[in-house]
Protein backbone atom coordinates (compact mmCIF):
# COMPACT_ATOMS: atom_id res chain seq x y z
CA UNK A 1 0.00 0.00 0.00
CA UNK A 2 1.02 3.63 -0.52
CA UNK A 3 2.61 5.65 2.20
CA UNK A 4 0.00 8.16 3.48
CA UNK A 5 2.46 10.98 2.77
CA UNK A 6 2.59 9.90 -0.88
CA UNK A 7 -1.21 10.06 -1.06
CA UNK A 8 -1.04 13.60 0.27
CA UNK A 9 1.49 14.51 -2.44
CA UNK A 10 -0.65 12.90 -5.14
CA UNK A 11 -3.65 14.85 -3.87
CA UNK A 12 -1.62 18.03 -4.08
CA UNK A 13 -0.81 17.28 -7.75
CA UNK A 14 -4.27 16.30 -9.04
CA UNK A 15 -6.65 18.02 -6.60
CA UNK A 16 -9.87 16.92 -4.90
CA UNK A 17 -11.49 15.46 -8.02
CA UNK A 18 -8.33 13.79 -9.27
CA UNK A 19 -7.59 11.18 -6.59
CA UNK A 20 -9.75 8.17 -5.71
CA UNK A 21 -9.21 5.37 -3.21
CA UNK A 22 -12.74 4.02 -2.75
CA UNK A 23 -13.31 0.32 -3.40
CA UNK A 24 -15.54 0.80 -6.45
CA UNK A 25 -12.99 3.06 -8.18
CA UNK A 26 -10.14 0.69 -7.40
CA UNK A 27 -12.09 -2.22 -8.92
CA UNK A 28 -13.25 -0.22 -11.95
CA UNK A 29 -9.97 1.46 -12.89
CA UNK A 30 -7.74 -1.44 -11.91
CA UNK A 31 -8.91 -3.82 -14.65
CA UNK A 32 -9.32 -4.05 -18.40
CA UNK A 33 -11.49 -6.45 -20.42
CA UNK A 34 -9.24 -9.37 -19.48
CA UNK A 35 -11.14 -11.70 -17.17
CA UNK A 36 -8.14 -13.56 -15.73
CA UNK A 37 -6.60 -11.03 -13.33
CA UNK A 38 -8.13 -9.50 -10.21
CA UNK A 39 -7.44 -5.76 -9.75
CA UNK A 40 -5.69 -4.50 -6.62
CA UNK A 41 -4.41 -0.93 -7.13
CA UNK A 42 -3.57 1.40 -4.25
CA UNK A 43 -5.06 4.57 -5.72
CA UNK A 44 -6.43 6.13 -8.90
CA UNK A 45 -4.92 9.44 -10.10
CA UNK A 46 -6.78 11.41 -12.78
CA UNK A 47 -4.54 14.22 -14.05
CA UNK A 48 -5.91 17.07 -16.18
CA UNK A 49 -2.69 18.09 -17.94
CA UNK A 50 0.65 16.91 -19.23
CA UNK A 51 2.29 18.81 -16.37
CA UNK A 52 0.31 16.80 -13.82
CA UNK A 53 1.26 13.53 -15.55
CA UNK A 54 4.89 14.61 -15.44
CA UNK A 55 4.64 15.46 -11.73
CA UNK A 56 3.08 12.06 -10.93
CA UNK A 57 5.85 10.17 -12.74
CA UNK A 58 8.54 12.25 -11.08
CA UNK A 59 6.96 11.53 -7.69
CA UNK A 60 6.88 7.80 -8.51
CA UNK A 61 10.62 7.88 -9.18
CA UNK A 62 11.25 9.68 -5.90
CA UNK A 63 8.85 7.69 -3.70
CA UNK A 64 9.29 4.29 -5.34
CA UNK A 65 5.72 3.42 -6.27
CA UNK A 66 4.65 1.91 -9.59
CA UNK A 67 2.25 3.29 -12.21
CA UNK A 68 -0.24 1.60 -14.53
CA UNK A 69 -1.35 3.96 -17.35
CA UNK A 70 -5.07 3.68 -18.07
CA UNK A 71 -7.09 4.65 -21.13
CA UNK A 72 -10.49 3.20 -21.96
CA UNK A 73 -9.38 -0.16 -20.48
CA UNK A 74 -10.77 -2.09 -23.45
CA UNK A 75 -7.61 -4.17 -23.90
CA UNK A 76 -7.67 -7.96 -23.87
CA UNK A 77 -4.14 -8.81 -22.72
CA UNK A 78 -4.05 -7.41 -19.19
CA UNK A 79 -1.99 -4.38 -20.24
CA UNK A 80 -4.08 -2.01 -18.07
CA UNK A 81 -4.48 -4.34 -15.07
CA UNK A 82 -3.17 -3.05 -11.73
CA UNK A 83 -2.87 -6.14 -9.54
CA UNK A 84 0.12 -5.36 -7.32
CA UNK A 85 -0.75 -2.16 -5.46
CA UNK A 86 0.18 0.21 -8.28
CA UNK A 87 -1.20 3.71 -8.80
CA UNK A 88 -3.46 3.79 -11.85
CA UNK A 89 -3.01 6.97 -13.89
CA UNK A 90 -6.20 7.47 -15.89
CA UNK A 91 -6.23 10.10 -18.65
CA UNK A 92 -10.01 10.29 -18.90
CA UNK A 93 -10.07 13.94 -17.79
CA UNK A 94 -7.72 14.86 -20.68
CA UNK A 95 -10.37 14.77 -23.41
CA UNK A 96 -9.87 17.95 -25.41
CA UNK A 97 -9.36 18.34 -29.13
CA UNK A 98 -6.73 21.07 -29.13
CA UNK A 99 -6.26 21.95 -32.79
CA UNK A 100 -7.42 21.21 -36.32
CA UNK A 101 -5.64 22.30 -39.49
CA UNK A 102 -7.66 22.00 -42.68
CA UNK A 103 -4.64 22.35 -44.98
CA UNK A 104 -2.65 19.68 -43.17
CA UNK A 105 -5.77 17.59 -42.60
CA UNK A 106 -4.40 17.03 -39.09
CA UNK A 107 -5.97 16.97 -35.65
CA UNK A 108 -4.17 17.40 -32.33
CA UNK A 109 -5.82 16.12 -29.18
CA UNK A 110 -5.19 14.98 -25.64
CA UNK A 111 -4.69 11.27 -25.02
CA UNK A 112 -7.99 10.72 -23.25
CA UNK A 113 -10.15 11.61 -26.26
CA UNK A 114 -12.49 8.76 -27.19
CA UNK A 115 -11.86 7.18 -30.60
CA UNK A 116 -15.47 7.75 -31.71
CA UNK A 117 -15.12 11.44 -30.79
CA UNK A 118 -12.22 11.73 -33.24
CA UNK A 119 -14.23 9.91 -35.91
CA UNK A 120 -17.18 12.26 -35.36
CA UNK A 121 -14.99 15.38 -35.42
CA UNK A 122 -13.39 14.24 -38.69
CA UNK A 123 -16.82 13.60 -40.22
CA UNK A 124 -17.92 17.13 -39.28
CA UNK A 125 -14.97 18.42 -41.33
CA UNK A 126 -15.95 16.15 -44.27
CA UNK A 127 -12.87 14.05 -43.50
CA UNK A 128 -12.27 10.57 -42.12
CA UNK A 129 -10.31 8.93 -39.30
CA UNK A 130 -9.96 5.35 -40.55
CA UNK A 131 -9.00 3.34 -37.45
CA UNK A 132 -12.19 1.62 -36.33
CA UNK A 133 -13.19 -1.32 -34.14
CA UNK A 134 -16.02 -2.45 -31.90
CA UNK A 135 -14.63 -0.62 -28.82
CA UNK A 136 -14.38 2.76 -30.60
CA UNK A 137 -17.11 4.17 -28.37
CA UNK A 138 -15.07 3.68 -25.19
CA UNK A 139 -11.41 3.28 -26.14
CA UNK A 140 -9.12 6.31 -25.87
CA UNK A 141 -6.64 7.48 -28.48
CA UNK A 142 -3.69 7.27 -26.07
CA UNK A 143 -4.41 3.61 -25.47
CA UNK A 144 -4.93 3.02 -29.20
CA UNK A 145 -1.48 4.44 -29.88
CA UNK A 146 0.12 2.61 -26.97
CA UNK A 147 -1.14 -0.70 -28.40
CA UNK A 148 -0.93 0.28 -32.10
CA UNK A 149 -4.61 -0.63 -32.46
CA UNK A 150 -5.76 -2.23 -35.70
CA UNK A 151 -9.42 -3.02 -36.26
CA UNK A 152 -11.61 -3.57 -39.26
CA UNK A 153 -10.11 -1.28 -41.93
CA UNK A 154 -6.41 -2.21 -41.78
CA UNK A 155 -6.61 -3.86 -45.22
CA UNK A 156 -7.09 -0.40 -46.77
CA UNK A 157 -5.75 2.18 -44.30
CA UNK A 158 -3.23 0.42 -42.07
CA UNK A 159 -2.81 0.42 -38.28
CA UNK A 160 -2.91 3.33 -35.85
CA UNK A 161 0.82 3.79 -36.49
CA UNK A 162 0.07 4.98 -40.02
CA UNK A 163 -2.12 7.81 -38.71
CA UNK A 164 0.22 9.29 -36.05
CA UNK A 165 1.98 12.48 -37.16
CA UNK A 166 3.34 13.51 -33.79
CA UNK A 167 3.34 12.70 -30.08
CA UNK A 168 3.82 14.36 -26.72
CA UNK A 169 5.11 11.79 -24.23
CA UNK A 170 6.29 11.81 -20.62
CA UNK A 171 8.99 9.16 -20.22
CA UNK A 172 9.43 6.83 -17.26
CA UNK A 173 12.01 9.29 -15.90
CA UNK A 174 9.49 12.13 -16.03
CA UNK A 175 11.06 13.86 -19.04
CA UNK A 176 8.79 15.50 -21.62
CA UNK A 177 9.37 14.63 -25.28
CA UNK A 178 7.65 16.35 -28.22
CA UNK A 179 8.13 14.10 -31.22
CA UNK A 180 7.93 14.88 -34.96
CA UNK A 181 5.71 18.01 -34.57
CA UNK A 182 3.12 16.80 -37.08
CA UNK A 183 5.54 16.58 -39.99
CA UNK A 184 4.86 14.27 -42.93
CA UNK A 185 8.54 14.12 -43.91
CA UNK A 186 11.35 14.29 -41.38
CA UNK A 187 14.67 12.60 -42.17
CA UNK A 188 16.67 13.69 -39.13
CA UNK A 189 17.65 10.37 -37.60
CA UNK A 190 15.85 8.05 -35.22
CA UNK A 191 12.08 8.56 -35.16
CA UNK A 192 11.43 8.07 -31.44
CA UNK A 193 7.71 8.49 -32.05
CA UNK A 194 7.55 4.91 -33.30
CA UNK A 195 9.17 3.50 -30.15
CA UNK A 196 6.20 4.69 -28.09
CA UNK A 197 3.59 3.44 -30.56
CA UNK A 198 2.89 -0.11 -29.45
CA UNK A 199 5.01 0.15 -26.28
CA UNK A 200 1.99 -0.50 -24.02
CA UNK A 201 2.85 2.29 -21.59
CA UNK A 202 6.14 0.69 -20.59
CA UNK A 203 8.41 3.49 -21.87
CA UNK A 204 6.29 6.58 -21.30
CA UNK A 205 2.76 7.94 -21.03
CA UNK A 206 1.36 9.52 -24.19
CA UNK A 207 -0.40 12.78 -23.30
CA UNK A 208 -1.08 14.33 -26.73
CA UNK A 209 -1.17 13.15 -30.33
CA UNK A 210 -1.35 14.69 -33.79
CA UNK A 211 -3.30 12.51 -36.19
CA UNK A 212 -3.64 12.42 -39.97
CA UNK A 213 -7.17 12.66 -41.33
CA UNK A 214 -8.01 11.62 -44.88
CA UNK A 215 -10.68 11.99 -47.57
CA UNK A 216 -14.01 10.57 -46.46
CA UNK A 217 -14.95 7.42 -48.40
CA UNK A 218 -17.98 7.67 -50.66
CA UNK A 219 -21.06 5.45 -50.22
CA UNK A 220 -19.52 2.54 -48.32
CA UNK A 221 -21.40 -0.62 -49.26
CA UNK A 222 -21.35 -3.96 -47.41
CA UNK A 223 -21.72 -7.51 -48.68
CA UNK A 224 -22.17 -10.53 -46.45
CA UNK A 225 -21.47 -13.83 -48.21
CA UNK A 226 -21.99 -17.42 -47.11
CA UNK A 227 -18.93 -19.53 -47.85
CA UNK A 228 -18.68 -23.36 -47.84
CA UNK A 229 -15.16 -23.74 -46.42
CA UNK A 230 -12.41 -21.65 -44.94
CA UNK A 231 -10.13 -22.14 -47.96
CA UNK A 232 -12.93 -20.69 -50.10
CA UNK A 233 -12.82 -17.48 -48.03
CA UNK A 234 -9.33 -16.79 -49.34
CA UNK A 235 -10.48 -17.43 -52.92
CA UNK A 236 -13.31 -14.95 -52.36
CA UNK A 237 -10.81 -12.39 -51.09
CA UNK A 238 -8.63 -12.78 -54.19
CA UNK A 239 -11.59 -12.56 -56.56
CA UNK A 240 -12.99 -9.36 -55.06
CA UNK A 241 -9.56 -7.73 -54.66
CA UNK A 242 -8.94 -8.26 -58.36
CA UNK A 243 -11.67 -5.75 -59.22
CA UNK A 244 -12.24 -3.63 -56.07
CA UNK A 245 -10.19 -1.75 -53.49
CA UNK A 246 -11.76 -3.23 -50.37
CA UNK A 247 -11.97 -1.15 -47.20
CA UNK A 248 -12.65 -4.25 -45.08
CA UNK A 249 -12.67 -8.03 -45.40
CA UNK A 250 -13.85 -9.82 -42.25
CA UNK A 251 -14.94 -13.36 -41.50
CA UNK A 252 -16.89 -15.16 -38.80
CA UNK A 253 -18.05 -18.71 -38.24
CA UNK A 254 -21.60 -20.04 -38.14
CA UNK A 255 -21.18 -20.50 -34.38
CA UNK A 256 -20.32 -16.82 -33.96
CA UNK A 257 -23.36 -15.80 -36.01
CA UNK A 258 -25.56 -18.10 -33.92
CA UNK A 259 -24.69 -16.28 -30.68
CA UNK A 260 -25.17 -12.82 -32.18
CA UNK A 261 -28.54 -13.74 -33.67
CA UNK A 262 -29.68 -15.53 -30.50
CA UNK A 263 -28.44 -13.07 -27.86
CA UNK A 264 -28.76 -9.76 -29.73
CA UNK A 265 -32.04 -10.47 -31.51
CA UNK A 266 -30.61 -9.78 -34.97
CA UNK A 267 -31.82 -11.40 -38.16
CA UNK A 268 -29.66 -13.76 -40.18
CA UNK A 269 -28.37 -12.11 -43.37
CA UNK A 270 -30.05 -14.77 -45.54
CA UNK A 271 -31.73 -18.16 -45.15
CA UNK A 272 -29.03 -20.35 -46.72
CA UNK A 273 -26.87 -21.87 -43.95
CA UNK A 274 -23.08 -21.66 -44.27
CA UNK A 275 -20.16 -22.76 -42.08
CA UNK A 276 -18.38 -19.44 -42.64
CA UNK A 277 -19.35 -15.90 -43.56
CA UNK A 278 -17.35 -13.14 -45.23
CA UNK A 279 -18.14 -9.46 -44.75
CA UNK A 280 -16.75 -7.16 -47.44
CA UNK A 281 -16.90 -3.37 -47.64
CA UNK A 282 -16.05 -1.15 -50.61
CA UNK A 283 -16.62 2.36 -51.92
CA UNK A 284 -19.65 2.12 -54.18
CA UNK A 285 -18.97 5.47 -55.86
CA UNK A 286 -19.96 4.53 -59.41
CA UNK A 287 -22.13 2.11 -61.35
CA UNK A 288 -18.94 0.38 -62.41
CA UNK A 289 -17.96 -0.42 -58.82
CA UNK A 290 -21.32 -1.98 -58.04
CA UNK A 291 -21.28 -3.96 -61.26
CA UNK A 292 -17.78 -5.27 -60.47
CA UNK A 293 -18.99 -6.42 -57.03
CA UNK A 294 -22.04 -8.15 -58.49
CA UNK A 295 -19.92 -9.83 -61.16
CA UNK A 296 -17.47 -11.13 -58.55
CA UNK A 297 -20.45 -12.46 -56.57
CA UNK A 298 -21.87 -14.23 -59.62
CA UNK A 299 -18.45 -15.72 -60.42
CA UNK A 300 -18.22 -16.95 -56.83
CA UNK A 301 -21.59 -18.68 -57.11
CA UNK A 302 -20.58 -20.31 -60.41
CA UNK A 303 -17.32 -21.60 -58.88
CA UNK A 304 -19.06 -22.86 -55.71
CA UNK A 305 -16.94 -20.68 -53.45
CA UNK A 306 -20.03 -18.63 -52.49
CA UNK A 307 -23.32 -20.13 -51.32
CA UNK A 308 -25.45 -17.00 -50.97
CA UNK A 309 -25.12 -13.32 -50.21
CA UNK A 310 -26.70 -9.96 -49.55
CA UNK A 311 -25.57 -6.42 -50.42
CA UNK A 312 -26.62 -3.32 -48.49
CA UNK A 313 -28.89 -0.87 -50.29
CA UNK A 314 -28.54 1.98 -47.77
CA UNK A 315 -26.26 3.14 -44.97
CA UNK A 316 -28.81 1.84 -42.47
CA UNK A 317 -28.59 -1.63 -44.02
CA UNK A 318 -24.80 -1.42 -44.13
CA UNK A 319 -24.68 -0.66 -40.39
CA UNK A 320 -27.09 -3.53 -39.69
CA UNK A 321 -24.86 -5.97 -41.57
CA UNK A 322 -21.77 -4.70 -39.75
CA UNK A 323 -23.49 -5.44 -36.43
CA UNK A 324 -23.38 -9.16 -37.27
CA UNK A 325 -19.58 -8.94 -37.08
CA UNK A 326 -18.98 -6.14 -34.59
CA UNK A 327 -21.20 -7.55 -31.84
CA UNK A 328 -19.46 -10.93 -31.68
CA UNK A 329 -16.90 -10.01 -29.02
CA UNK A 330 -19.46 -8.28 -26.82
CA UNK A 331 -21.95 -11.12 -27.22
CA UNK A 332 -19.64 -13.99 -26.30
CA UNK A 333 -18.03 -12.06 -23.42
CA UNK A 334 -20.75 -13.32 -21.05
CA UNK A 335 -19.60 -16.89 -21.78
CA UNK A 336 -16.07 -16.14 -20.41
CA UNK A 337 -14.06 -16.73 -23.59
CA UNK A 338 -10.35 -17.47 -23.59
CA UNK A 339 -9.01 -15.38 -26.43
CA UNK A 340 -6.05 -15.72 -28.74
CA UNK A 341 -5.27 -12.96 -31.22
CA UNK A 342 -2.99 -14.41 -33.90
CA UNK A 343 -1.62 -13.31 -37.26
CA UNK A 344 0.34 -14.66 -40.19
CA UNK A 345 0.91 -13.42 -43.73
CA UNK A 346 -2.31 -13.35 -45.72
CA UNK A 347 -1.01 -16.05 -48.06
CA UNK A 348 -0.63 -18.42 -45.07
CA UNK A 349 -4.02 -17.82 -43.43
CA UNK A 350 -5.83 -20.91 -44.77
CA UNK A 351 -2.97 -23.25 -43.89
CA UNK A 352 -2.63 -21.69 -40.45
CA UNK A 353 -6.31 -21.76 -39.50
CA UNK A 354 -6.72 -25.37 -40.57
CA UNK A 355 -3.69 -26.41 -38.48
CA UNK A 356 -4.83 -24.47 -35.40
CA UNK A 357 -8.43 -25.64 -35.83
CA UNK A 358 -7.29 -29.27 -35.90
CA UNK A 359 -5.13 -28.79 -32.81
CA UNK A 360 -7.92 -27.04 -30.92
CA UNK A 361 -10.45 -29.73 -31.88
CA UNK A 362 -8.13 -32.38 -30.46
CA UNK A 363 -7.15 -30.57 -27.26
CA UNK A 364 -10.40 -28.67 -26.57
CA UNK A 365 -12.80 -31.44 -27.58
CA UNK A 366 -15.22 -30.56 -24.78
CA UNK A 367 -15.09 -26.79 -25.39
CA UNK A 368 -16.91 -24.68 -27.96
CA UNK A 369 -14.69 -22.80 -30.41
CA UNK A 370 -15.66 -19.46 -31.98
CA UNK A 371 -13.65 -18.09 -34.92
CA UNK A 372 -13.75 -14.59 -36.36
CA UNK A 373 -11.27 -11.98 -37.47
CA UNK A 374 -9.72 -9.69 -40.04
CA UNK A 375 -8.40 -12.22 -42.54
CA UNK A 376 -7.90 -9.49 -45.13
CA UNK A 377 -4.80 -8.56 -43.10
CA UNK A 378 -3.96 -12.05 -41.78
CA UNK A 379 -5.47 -11.65 -38.29
CA UNK A 380 -7.51 -14.46 -36.69
CA UNK A 381 -9.34 -14.37 -33.36
CA UNK A 382 -9.60 -17.76 -31.65
CA UNK A 383 -12.13 -17.86 -28.81
CA UNK A 384 -12.70 -20.84 -26.51
CA UNK A 385 -15.92 -20.63 -24.47
CA UNK A 386 -15.96 -21.76 -20.83
CA UNK A 387 -18.41 -24.58 -20.09
CA UNK A 388 -21.06 -23.39 -17.67
CA UNK A 389 -20.21 -26.15 -15.18
CA UNK A 390 -16.45 -25.46 -15.07
CA UNK A 391 -14.77 -23.08 -12.64
CA UNK A 392 -12.98 -20.13 -14.23
CA UNK A 393 -9.56 -20.97 -12.79
CA UNK A 394 -9.74 -24.56 -14.05
CA UNK A 395 -10.89 -23.40 -17.48
CA UNK A 396 -8.05 -20.89 -17.88
CA UNK A 397 -5.56 -23.52 -16.73
CA UNK A 398 -6.79 -25.92 -19.42
CA UNK A 399 -6.53 -23.21 -22.09
CA UNK A 400 -3.06 -22.06 -21.05
CA UNK A 401 -1.81 -25.65 -21.31
CA UNK A 402 -2.46 -25.61 -25.07
CA UNK A 403 -1.02 -22.14 -25.67
CA UNK A 404 2.50 -23.33 -26.34
CA UNK A 405 1.32 -25.64 -29.12
CA UNK A 406 -0.80 -22.90 -30.70
CA UNK A 407 2.09 -20.46 -30.44
CA UNK A 408 4.56 -23.01 -31.80
CA UNK A 409 2.37 -23.30 -34.91
CA UNK A 410 2.35 -19.51 -35.13
CA UNK A 411 6.13 -19.38 -34.75
CA UNK A 412 6.64 -21.99 -37.46
CA UNK A 413 5.06 -19.55 -39.93
CA UNK A 414 6.91 -16.55 -38.48
CA UNK A 415 3.59 -15.12 -37.30
CA UNK A 416 2.60 -13.05 -34.30
CA UNK A 417 1.10 -14.32 -31.03
CA UNK A 418 -0.60 -10.93 -30.63
CA UNK A 419 -1.75 -9.25 -33.82
CA UNK A 420 -3.52 -6.23 -32.30
CA UNK A 421 -4.29 -6.73 -28.59
CA UNK A 422 -0.75 -6.27 -27.30
CA UNK A 423 1.31 -8.46 -24.98
CA UNK A 424 0.46 -7.15 -21.52
CA UNK A 425 0.44 -9.81 -18.83
CA UNK A 426 -1.37 -12.47 -20.82
CA UNK A 427 1.23 -12.97 -23.56
CA UNK A 428 4.34 -11.74 -21.73
CA UNK A 429 5.81 -15.17 -20.97
CA UNK A 430 5.31 -16.24 -24.59
CA UNK A 431 7.03 -13.27 -26.21
CA UNK A 432 9.89 -15.43 -27.47
CA UNK A 433 7.49 -17.16 -29.87
CA UNK A 434 7.34 -13.93 -31.89
CA UNK A 435 10.55 -12.11 -30.98
CA UNK A 436 14.16 -13.29 -31.16
CA UNK A 437 16.49 -13.19 -28.12
CA UNK A 438 18.34 -10.31 -29.75
CA UNK A 439 15.14 -8.32 -30.23
CA UNK A 440 14.07 -8.91 -26.63
CA UNK A 441 17.50 -7.81 -25.39
CA UNK A 442 17.19 -4.52 -27.30
CA UNK A 443 13.66 -4.07 -25.97
CA UNK A 444 14.97 -4.47 -22.42
CA UNK A 445 17.70 -1.95 -23.16
CA UNK A 446 15.11 0.59 -24.35
CA UNK A 447 13.04 -0.01 -21.22
CA UNK A 448 16.11 0.65 -19.07
CA UNK A 449 16.87 3.83 -21.00
CA UNK A 450 13.43 5.43 -20.85
CA UNK A 451 12.30 3.99 -17.50
CA UNK A 452 15.45 3.16 -15.47
CA UNK A 453 13.57 2.80 -12.17
CA UNK A 454 10.94 0.51 -13.72
CA UNK A 455 8.02 2.63 -12.52
CA UNK A 456 5.82 2.33 -15.64
CA UNK A 457 3.51 -0.65 -16.18
CA UNK A 458 5.69 -3.15 -14.31
CA UNK A 459 5.54 -6.75 -15.47
CA UNK A 460 3.83 -5.90 -18.75
CA UNK A 461 5.30 -6.82 -22.12
CA UNK A 462 8.67 -7.78 -20.58
CA UNK A 463 9.04 -9.97 -17.50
Amino acid sequence: MLNPEVLVQLHHIVGDQGLRTDVLSLQTYGRDWTKIYEPAPSAIALPKSTEQVQAIIQLANQAGFKIVPSGGRTGLSGGAVAAQGEVVVSLERMRHILDFNVQDRSLTCEAGVITAQIQQFAAEQNLFYPVDFAAAGSSQIGGNIATNAGGIKVIRYGLTRQQVLGLEVVTGQGELLKLNHGLVKNATGYDLRHLFIGSEGTLGIITQASLQLIRAPDNLTVLVLGVPAFAALMQVLLRFQASLDLTAFEFFSAEALHYVVQDQGLAKPFATPAPYYALLEFENDSAGREQAALQAFQDGLAQNIVLDGVMSQSQTQAKALWRLRELISETISVYTPYKNDLSVRVSQVAEFLQAVDQLVAERYAAFEVIWYGHIGDGNLHLNILKPATMEKAEFFEHCAAVNEQVFALTQSLKGSISAEHGVGLLKRDYLAYSRSPEEIAYMRAMKALFDPNQVLNPGKLLS
